[in-house]
This record gives structure tokens, sequence and C-alpha cells, in this order.
């Protein structure tokens, strides 16, 4: 029967004797994942399992070891403690098999070796080596299972001696005879400390260069830590402005569609009055054709005219009160008119025709009365109802107008919540070159063959074909665009105003007081005080963007391609105002582009 058993004092047990311990009594290896029965042994899970399985077939179950019997399949239960010694014994013996040289005459059990013998070519156990140290002219050296690089490959003799000369290792006839004879030799130990000491003095130099690089490797890291931290906190910022954005977006969609809303409003409100009136007017006419036709069906003469010249009359009445063509005896035969239709027709009809006995006189007023009526219902057609006037339409104008000013406050408001302005740029006519033209709305400058009629002025560049602009930069986080129309040659950037106006020290980039981006048609540089650099990139896009951080000494141009292409960089202290500067050739044409309000 086998049980773990520990000795009394486990310092004095040997690696064999407690892997013997910590082996499986059915597989013959260290447990793997032990699980004990309840008589107490120890198995390795997948073996246990196995040979339970094959007894259950039998029709009962024991345990290998003791053969005690269980009823029922027995629980496996998990050696926590079991395990755990077997992985600590395991990682402090990594690869026995491989690595370790064990003892030769050890031959029952694998022993470690703690020397080996040159002479005999073999490993000593403790126990074997104390038998081995009599014979005191053998060579022992630390455990190898190796001999051949331990020994001369020529006279087969231990390798005592080191050549610095030759820098090789010599046994004794190598010293003797042969190429090395007569070389200054040394003994192998003495020359391996040697080597130690020099190996030690090189690493006290490597050191140094290793502490300088650790540093460089750690301010890197930190480099590369802040980085991410910054690239988070932008990727923050950038959600939370496009956040904004997308309300302003939203903001700017309902401020559009108000408008279109209340033109809409407006004018179907003009509509539906000037339909209502017109109604009104049907209506009426209605009513003038209805008592015309029935006039047209009387066929007594003295009726038709009769009637004729009372309707019209009363028609006249109704069309142009207190007017010429008609009469009204007071307030109430007016609105008794209005509301009953033609009934005040047959009422004024009898009185007239009560006081008016004699036929001649009533012929005579008809006939007056249907001359008047006519001129009445001539002047009711032409006189217009009312039509739309030629603005009653959508304004598209407005309307495009409140939707770019919403875009424009979207654009200035992302600018600033980025911390940078957006200038309103505008180029000085007086510092112009007399050969460069300025548009009327101080944006653009073009090369001119013809001179610009100017005035005098201190200011203006009398060598080269330049412009600056009104105002300058002392302060703050600027950007700005210029579109190239990329025809003969350009130059954009920022210049001090105490720039020369005369002689070569004019020239943008030629002095230390401007910095220039020079655009050719297929070249594209940088320049400042002289110092001239190519850049690896052609001009392909004509608008370009230039960025300047004063405090930070920054001033940046990029290529407003897709995608945006970082140019060049300059990085100055800078002591004056900042001046846009243009300069134009060939006939270019640069302008500076309006993103928003200043």
């Amino acid at each position: 029967m086998k049980s773990l058993q520990f000795p009394l004092f486990p310092t004095t047990m040997t690696s064999v004797e407690l892997m013997d311990e910590l082996n499986c009594s059915i597989c013959l290896s260290l447990y793997t994942d032990p699980v004990s029965l309840r008589c107490g042994h120890n198995f390795c899970r997948s073996c246990i399992v196995s040979v339970l399985d094959a007894q259950e077939a039998a029709g009962g179950y024991s345990c290998p070891d003791c053969r005690a019997e269980y009823p029922e399949r027995p629980t496996l239960e998990k050696n926590r403690k079991l395990g755990n010694i077997v992985e600590h014994f395991s990682s402090t013996q990594p690869d026995m098999e491989e690595t370790r040289v064990f003892c030769t005459y050890c031959t029952k059990f694998p022993v470690s070796a703690v020397k080996s013998c040159l002479h005999c070519e073999t490993s000593l156990c403790d126990d074997h080596l104390t038998a081995h140290n009599k014979t005191v002219d053998h060579i022992l050296i630390e455990p190898t299972g190796s001999f051949g690089y331990k020994k001369c490959s020529l006279h087969k003799k231990a390798l005592e001696y080191y050549c610095p000369q030759d820098a090789a290792c010599l046994c004794v006839s190598c010293c003797l005879v042969g190429e090395h004879r007569g070389h200054q030799v040394e003994l192998v130990a003495e020359a391996s400390e040697k080597k130690k000491k020099e190996l030690r003095e090189y690493l006290d130099e490597l050191n140094p260069q290793n502490a300088e690089i650790q540093a460089r490797i750690k301010n890197l890291q930190d480099s590369k830590r802040k980085i991410q931290e910054k690239a988070s906190d932008k990727r923050k910022n950038i959600s939370k402005i496009f956040m904004n954005v997308k309300k302003q977006l939203e903001m700017a969609e309902n401020k559009g569609l108000s408008e279109v809303s209340r033109q809409e409003e407006h004018i179907m409100s003009q509509i539906s009055h000037l339909i209502k009136k017109l109604e009104i007017k049907e209506d009426e006419l209605f009513k003038k054709m209805c008592h015309v036709e029935e006039m047209c069906r009387v066929t007594d003469p003295i009726r038709l005219l009769q009637e004729s010249g009372i309707t019209v009359s009363s028609l006249e009445g109704d069309e142009d009160t207190g007017g010429d063509g008609g009469e009204v005896s007071s307030e109430e035969d007016m609105e008794v008119g209005q509301d009953s239709g033609h009934a005040d027709v047959h009422v004024s009809d009898t009185k007239e025709q009560d006081n008016m006995t004699d036929p001649m006189i009533v012929l005579q007023k008809s006939d007056q009365e249907d001359s008047c009526c006519g001129q009445s219902m001539v002047a009711q057609e032409e006189a217009p109802v009312g039509d739309l006037d030629e603005t009653t339409d959508l304004d598209e104008v407005l309307i495009s107008l409140t939707l770019h000013r919403s875009m424009r406050d979207i654009i200035t408001n992302v600018m600033s919540e980025l911390g940078v302005h957006v200038p309103n740029i505008l180029l000085d006519v007086d510092t112009a070159y007399r050969r460069v033209k300025i548009s009327e709305d101080l944006k653009t400058a073009a090369q001119s063959k013809q001179k610009q009629e100017r005035p005098e002025s201190p200011g203006r560049f009398v060598s080269c074909s330049q412009v600056l602009s009104r105002c300058g930069f002392s302060s703050g986080r600027h950007y700005w665009e210029v579109e190239w129309d990329q025809i003969g040659e350009c130059s954009i950037g920022l210049s001090y105003p105490s720039i020369e106006r005369e002689g070569e020290q004019s020239w943008i980039g030629l002095n230390n007081k401007s910095w220039s981006l020079d655009m050719y048609a297929t070249l594209c540089q940088v320049l400042h005080n002289s110092n001239e650099l190519t850049l690896s990139v052609k001009p392909t896009c004509p608008t370009l963007g230039v960025f300047l951080d004063y405090e930070a000494g920054r001033l940046s141009f990029y290529e407003l391609c897709d995608p945006i292409r970082h140019l060049h960089t300059f990085t100055a202290s800078f002591t004056e105002p900042l001046h846009v500067i243009l300069y134009v050739y060939k006939g270019a044409s640069v302008t500076i582009r309006s993103l928003g309000r200043d």
C-alpha cells in the first residue's frame, strides 16, 4: 500500500525520494490533477476514472492500492494541497530529464550529479564523489553531459591553459609542442578571472548607456502615455463638438423650416383673402346674371322696360352706394336691400308706380336710368378685385441667407470650441507693389502687367510683387485659408511689419523677418532667412490652410486635399506682430477665403 508520507526532517529527503512519493501508482508519473478516495489514497483524476470505468463493467468498485471495496461508484475529492506540492516541485525541477546531469553510477534511481571528471568522463553524485576524491590526479569540473569541448581535440587531454596571443584554450601538450610552443600562457582559471574582470569593466561602461536607453524608453513611454491621454481627450472633445454641431444643425434646420412656414402662412393668408373677395363678387355677379335672365324672359314690353329700369337702379345702388349712378333714401333702405337681395326692388317699384301714373314719364325715367346703369356695370366690370402683387412668392434668398448664416455660425462656434480664431483678413493696398492688383473686397492679390495708379506710400513694396495684410497677430491661435489659381508662381506666409520695402532683404523668405511657402507648377518649398527646404510633395491642390500659434511659436501649412496633408511647420520665437504676406508672379492670383465672421 502506497500513501504520501514525508520524513520528520524533509531537508534530508533527496529529490528522487520526493519524486517517488509524488508519483501516481497507476501511471507511475507525477500526479496530474490529483484526487483522493475515501480510503486516503491519491491518484491522477484521469487514471482513477479509467480504472473505475473498467470496474463498472465488472459490477464492483475498489481502490487500486488497498483494495477497499465500495458498493457504489466512489466520489472523487480533489486534493488541492497535493496538487500544489506537485506544481511547486515541478517548477523547481524544470525539464529534469533534458537539462539535469545525473550520476553515472546511480542506475536504480536518477540522482543529480555534483561534479564531473574529465579524466573518467563520468558524472558523480555526493556519495560516489567521496570515493572518487581519493584519485587526486583526476580533474573535477561542474556537472556536464558533454566532455568533448572540455578536452583538446588534438591530444585528447584536459584544457588547462589559455593562450592570450591566439585566444585559445590549450592542453599541456599544446604548450610544449605545436604552434603554441613558446607562447605566454595562463591557467584557465586565472585567464577566466581576467576575462571576468574585463567583462565587468566593459559592463561598467555599458551600464550608463543602458541607463540612458532605459531613461529614453521611459521618456518615450511617458510621451506615449501622454499622447494616448491627449488623444482620448481629443476624442471626447470632438464627440462633444459634434454633439453641439448636431444640436446647432437641428436649430438651423428648424430656423429654415420656420422661415418657410412663416412665408407660406403669410402668402396663404393673402391668397385666402383674395379668394374670399372673389367668391363674394362671384356670388353678386351670379345674382345679377339670374335677374338679367329673368328679365330676358319677360314678354310684356311695358313691364320689361319698367323692370329693367327699376332693377338697374337697384343694382347700381348696391354696387355704388352714395355714387352718381343711384340714390339711396336712407340707411334703413340700404340694409333692407342688402339683407333681402332683390326684395327692395319690388318695394321701391310699388312706391314709384303709385306716384307715377303717366306712361310717358315712366318711359323717360326708365331710359335715363338705363344709361346710368350701363355705365355703372361697365365700371364694375373693369374695376380689379385685387391681384397678388409681384413680390407675393416664397423669398428663396431670405431662406438661403437664413441657412447660410446658421451654417456660418456653426463653423465659427466649432473653431471657437477648438480654441482657434478665424480672422477676417483684408489686404493693405498701401503696401501693394504697383504691379499687384488688389480686388475691391481686399481679398485677392493678382500679378498685373500694368502698373496700378496708387498714391505714394512709405509702406509700399518697391522691389518685389508683394502685399501685406492690414492687421497683424500678436497673440492667440489663428486659422485661415488661401486659394491659388495654379498659374505662375506664388508665395504665402507671414512677416513682421518691419520688413524692408526695397532691395533683396524685402523679398519674402530672404530675411529673418518673414516665413514663406513657395508654390510653383511642379515644386513646393519653404523659406526663412534664405534657408531653403524643398518639400517632397508636389502642389496638387489649389487650396491651402495656414495655422498660427503665436505663443507656441508655430506656423503650419496644410494642403486641403482629401485627405488633408501637412506640408511644413516653422518653429520660432515671435517678437513682433505677424502680418499675412502674399507674393504673386507670372500672372499668379491668390485669394484669402472667408470662413466666418471676425
